[in-house]
């Protein structure tokens, strides 16, 4: 059973930065494409960036720049890089595994974690 648990969350002051990182079990790693989701109060949960086994990153367009995406292979784990933090980013980011790196934002696709809170003051 593959299990993902994310950590690294808190509270920031806007402009700051974070790193979260996602830790995955029960998975042959090496060939899941890694992906970083976020839900806002009263919003839908949007992706947020992806990283294939391969090691290349792709990213929401509106994020692109500062946000980055990155993988350990070796630690079973993909980390996930905010900074110049706004008050907008504050969501609970989930951490998802999946076997495809098409169709990213879907929903309905691989397994995910509980999320850890980000929450930017400003």
């Amino acid at each position: 059973q593959v299990q993902l648990v994310e950590s690294g969350g808190g509270l920031v002051r806007a402009g700051g930065s974070l790193t979260l990182s996602c830790e995955i079990s029960g998975s042959i790693f090496s060939f899941d494409v890694m992906g970083w989701y976020r839900q806002a109060p009263g919003k839908k949960r949007e992706w947020v960036a992806s990283i294939t086994p391969d090691g290349v990153p792709s990213y929401a367009p509106s994020l692109e720049g500062r946000f980055l995406i990155s993988r350990d292979d070796a630690k079973n784990m993909a980390n996930l890089q905010l900074n110049a933090l706004k008050p907008e980013d504050t969501a609970i980011y989930y951490c998802n595994a999946r076997r495809t790196a098409s169709w990213p934002e879907r929903l309905d696709i691989g397994s995910w974690g509980q999320g850890t809170q980000v929450t930017v003051s400003s």
